[in-house]
């Protein structure tokens, strides 16, 4: 038999360079939205871990992807871990690998998932930071003249106690969600899963100041978004940024010596510590919070020690 010879630059026989996977990207987020019906939020994050790890794959005069191993795999967590990441990131972007391989598995693309044979790193569980109720009352009652919209910062802060609602659910709360006279609003989770809180007479009357301040300037407001039905917005009439949320609570948490980890989600902790302390139940804690697994809501029974004291004295014999 004569050898093989190469064939000529015209020929329709072409050698073929495996495909870049980035071609990959736009339609597993895209099955993460419309198949998984995750959040924008957690979309985002997962396109930001696909790119790094596919920036990475080309820098190492990549093989095909049927052809990843688990030694490739663990080079890149060897690279996280380089980069001084934290356990909870790097297992975020294991997490992210995983559901990437599957998805190709799923479509056809491989035959099977390397990365399912990975293992996650082993993480520390830390209990949430809480504010004491004295300082949370503090940080209600600290926007002040000063701020250029201080009804409009106290009453997210109010509703952000009060329901135990994360940041892009109270940035996204429509208006017409929020029943001030029944005591209740109707938030989107994640998942798009919609779920009812209850609002505090200090809540409602918070936001009523704020909707009474704003009955001249709002139609002005949102006539320049006519699309916009945010219940908090910003100077433009736009719904406000989770990075502006995060200042007004950074800001005023300031104001009344709070540590500097005071964070948007200590409000939420605060909320459910709280709640365990007055004596909510478990189950109904985790449906306010929304919470998909009551393991993530079990570690607030850690967090209230003053409770699980008070319990032991009561039932104990010697207590």
């Amino acid at each position: 038999m004569p050898p093989r010879k190469r064939p000529p630059a015209n020929s329709r026989f072409q050698v073929r360079k495996p495909a870049d996977p980035g071609v990959h990207l736009e339609p597993f987020l895209h099955y993460l939205e419309a198949e998984c019906g995750m959040a924008a939020n957690t979309i985002s994050a997962y396109r930001s871990d696909i790119v790094q790890f596919l920036d990475w794959y080309r820098a190492q005069q990549p093989v095909p992807l049927s052809e990843v191993d688990l030694n490739f795999l663990s080079g890149y967590l060897q690279h996280l871990n380089r980069r001084k990441l934290a356990t909870t990131t790097v297992s975020r972007h294991l997490v992210t690998i995983k559901l990437f391989f599957r998805y190709l598995v799923l479509e056809g693309v491989l035959a099977e998932s390397v990365a399912d044979l990975l293992n996650s790193p082993k993480l520390w569980k830390y209990l949430p930071k809480v504010l004491s109720p004295e300082k949370v009352n503090q940080l209600l009652s600290a926007p002040c003249r000063e701020d250029r919209y201080p009804l409009r910062d106290r009453a997210i802060l109010a509703m952000m106690y009060a329901t135990g609602c994360r940041v892009t659910e109270i940035v996204t709360l429509p208006l017409n969600s929020v029943k001030l006279a029944e005591g209740y609003a109707r938030c989107v989770g994640k998942g798009n899963k919609e779920r009812m809180v209850s609002l505090n007479p200090v809540a409602v009357a918070a936001v009523e100041a704020y909707l009474r301040h704003e009955r001249h300037e709002r139609p002005v407001l949102t006539r320049r978004n006519t699309a916009e039905q945010a219940l908090f917005l910003n100077r433009g009439g736009k719904q406000l940024s989770r990075i502006m949320v995060w200042n007004i609570v950074k800001k005023n948490a300031a104001r009344v010596g709070c540590s500097k980890e005071v964070s948007p989600h200590t409000l939420r902790h605060s909320f459910a510590t709280h709640m365990m302390a007055g004596g909510a139940e478990i189950r109904a804690l985790q449906e306010l919070l929304g919470h998909a697994n009551i393991r993530t809501t079990q570690i607030y029974t850690h967090v209230d020690h003053s409770r699980l004291k008070a319990v032991h004295q009561m039932y104990h014999p010697r207590g």
